[in-house]
């Protein structure tokens, strides 16, 4: 499903968004008081990705602003530093182009990090928030993800008889967006098979071992379940039988599309809506061994996975994520890069609200939709509670370059 993209100003229209730029984007789309661009069709209205400018006094919280954040900026900006000034800055027409954003990349470096004011200074000067809505939709989902934590070896031995596989030679990754505009954001794996791409194995061909690779492993683990989050978190930590600590990182994908268990456990009346969690689905699987493999296995999705070395874990932005300033979005609608400024309920009962702004850094499978957020917590068992727990209404406002609204 392709997004329609509307942006709701208040009138009058900010200038450079001319009637002649308007209209190069629009079929059909006039709003009462507002002006609506570009135009893609979607099937639902709450797939359809507004944004409605605001002021920064609009953003509860607002100014609360952590060197975390300008750090996790530092990275992206130094991706956005070395793009061509004309190129698109991702699926998301009102972002504008590269060169829209340098000026605040190359301002970054000069801000005072100990000075609160100083850093909220930098977003007002450069930055117009833009409240993103599905539709008419304000909230919407936010869970959160971790890096796993593994026991593991590179021989098959004792209890490490779990696969973690690398990436087979023969899995094409085809990202739809470089063929068609419409597209960013999505993709498709498989294999070649006599000139044509084929599916490739699901995940129960590939943990039985049906499939033509089964000699690809990076390592070897004790728990079927800790391999099968690690798959879902797409990156972790295996503490090794000899002492030593191996970070791995998503390498690739089967193309079967991710289908979350703890739907199939209240389809089965395992659980319910109300008590679904990771750590309740993990309980679940370990507590019923006889069933966990159908279950998992009702995730056709795989993960491969490869070593990293140094800082980690990598986004799918290809930079390091930033533990509770890092967020996964749809990447079929918002860019990477981007700051937002996030609302969100907090997880657990030691805080009401989550305010602050986060980097879209990552992407995920069940990461779909205009307001849709996946907060990296980290690494550890913290981590994994606030993860596990949270599955939380919010809302989010993104950040603009001012020139990329001329």
């Amino acid at each position: 499903m392709i997004p329609k993209i509307t942006i709701l100003f208040p009138t009058p229209i900010k200038q450079g968004f001319t009637a002649m730029r308007i209209l190069a984007f629009l079929s059909v789309l006039l709003i009462a008081g507002c002006s609506s661009f570009p135009d893609f069709k979607a099937d639902k209205d709450d797939q359809l990705l507004t944004l409605k400018a605001a002021s920064f006094n609009d953003l509860p919280g607002w100014p609360r602003v952590s060197p975390d954040t300008l750090s996790a900026f530092d990275r992206s900006c130094a991706r956005i530093l070395n793009k061509d000034d004309s190129a698109p800055f991702g699926p998301l027409e009102a972002a504008g182009r590269y060169g829209d954003w340098k000026p605040a990349c190359q301002a970054l470096a000069s801000v005072d990090r100990s000075n609160g004011q100083d850093m909220s200074n930098f977003f007002e000067i450069y930055f117009t928030p833009y409240q993103v809505r599905a539709g008419s939709k304000a909230e919407g989902l936010f869970t959160g993800y971790y890096e796993a934590s593994l026991r593991g070896s590179f021989e098959r031995q004792g209890p490490y008889q779990i696969p973690l596989h690398l990436r087979p030679d023969d899995l094409v990754m085809v990202q739809l967006g470089d063929f068609r505009d419409d597209l960013k954001g999505r993709r498709i794996a498989g294999r070649v098979v006599s000139g044509k791409l084929q599916p490739y194995e699901s995940r129960e061909q590939i943990v039985s071992g049906a499939w033509p690779h089964n000699d690809k492993t990076l390592v070897w683990v004790d728990s079927a379940v800790d391999a099968f989050f690690v798959q879902i978190q797409g990156s972790g930590i295996v503490q090794m039988d000899d002492g030593t600590a191996l970070r791995i990182g998503y390498a690739g994908q089967n193309g079967h599309p991710y289908y979350a268990i703890g739907r199939e456990l209240i389809k089965r009346g395992a659980l319910t809506k109300e008590n679904v969690s990771m750590q309740s689905i993990r309980a679940w699987l370990q507590d019923n061994p006889d069933k966990a493999a159908e279950v998992m296995n009702s995730n056709k999705s795989y993960v491969f996975f490869r070593a990293l070395d140094g800082e980690g874990p990598i986004g799918g932005e290809g930079l390091p994520l930033t533990p509770g300033y890092s967020l996964a979005v749809d990447r079929s609608l918002l860019p990477y890069g981007a700051p937002l400024w996030v609302d969100i309920n907090y997880p657990t009962a030691l805080a009401d609200r989550i305010q602050r702004v986060m980097i879209a850094q990552d992407t995920g499978g069940a990461i779909r939709g205009p307001v849709r957020g996946d907060v990296f917590w980290g690494y550890g068992a913290r981590a994994e509670a606030y993860a596990g727990a949270m599955k939380s209404q919010g809302r989010y406002w993104i950040m603009l370059p001012k020139t990329s609204a001329r």
